[in-house]
């Protein structure tokens, strides 16, 4: 049920969502899983079958980036709940609500079912793990609409980010397609978000400073309460799947600081004038950390040339 302070917000907002779902619907491709998995590759699992990295050519890191995606896909049930709870089931917001679970559907099928035709994982691990993520359903719950907006934009892009790095790290032509099929899926529901929150922006400047400083201050890597989740973004991170210098270059800057433009902002509240400097300085500070980490990762990369030259 939307909180009622929502409303206003909401109800504003409605003709907004209609135009939003209407170039979502004109711009999304139809696609079928099936068509993307490569069945021939499946073989049935015995009952003492027992699984072996050998039987799939993946960087551990790449394993854990299709780990983690896989199941942040598989928690949609909460997701849906969550997304519905602070959009509603009513009207354009409630249409698009019902759009995005369907399409987000289609990701953790057809993610799962590349990985068990292709064995890419442990078919035991993974489904321990998925068991495991749906019985915890652990998810964020941003308390508000506005702050709802700000969060699922910076997770929809973080996620199509992790899901076409993923796909660019593996060598087999149906694992990319898989992953940038699904990336591509989540750039579209970005683009949703982004533009809806773009209304806050235009609609209460300061709700949406405020709103967006918490979030963005606050914000995990989709993926938090899988199992084993640190050790799985250690190594996402490490590999440059997806790190703090991502993070920073290719989402804060881009879209808080550019597309909704929070440095020159006017007229703001007091305390949205204070939530922007934390939020300015934060994103400085990420990216300051970022550097840091990526210049790290490359000497550790050019070391690691050094000692094992390719040919040699």
């Amino acid at each position: 049920m939307v909180i009622p302070a929502d409303k206003p917000v909401l109800e504003a907002l409605e003709s907004t969502a209609e135009r939003l779902l209407e170039r979502h619907l004109s711009t999304t491709k139809e696609w079928f899983p099936h068509t993307l998995v490569p069945w021939d590759r499946a073989a049935e699992f015995e009952d003492h079958y027992e699984w072996s990295p050998a039987e799939a050519n993946l960087e551990p890191a790449v394993r854990s980036a299709l780990f983690v995606n896989v199941l942040t896909e598989d928690n949609l049930p909460y997701y849906f709940r969550d997304i519905e709870r602070m959009f509603g089931r009513d009207g354009a917001w409630g249409e698009w609500v019902r759009r995005w679970t369907a399409e987000e559907g289609r990701h953790g099928f057809v993610i799962n079912a590349y990985l068990l035709a292709t064995r890419s994982v442990d078919p035991v691990w993974l489904e321990r793990a998925r068991m495991a993520q749906v019985q915890a359903g652990v998810v964020p719950e941003p308390p508000n609409a506005a702050e709802g907006l700000a969060y699922v934009a910076l997770q929809e892009l973080a996620t199509r980010i992790s899901h076409f790095n993923t796909g660019s790290r593996i060598d087999d032509p149906a694992g990319r397609a898989v992953m940038r099929r699904v990336a591509a899926d989540e750039n579209l529901h970005f683009l949703f978000y982004r533009d809806a929150m773009s209304a806050v922006f235009e609609l209460d400047p300061s709700a949406a400073v405020i709103a967006t400083e918490r979030q963005a201050t606050s914000f995990a890597m989709p993926g938090v309460g899988i199992p084993e989740f640190n050790a799985h973004a250690k190594a996402i991170a490490d590999a440059g799947i997806y790190d703090l210098a991502i993070h920073h270059d290719q989402i804060l800057q881009p879209v808080v600081m550019r597309e909704w433009g929070v440095a020159d902002l006017e007229g703001l509240s007091a305390e949205a004038e204070q939530a922007r400097e934390r939020l300015i300085r934060y994103i400085g500070r990420v990216g300051k950390v970022g550097r840091r980490v990526a210049a790290r990762r490359e000497e550790r990369v050019a070391a690691a040339s050094e000692r094992h030259p390719v040919g040699v």
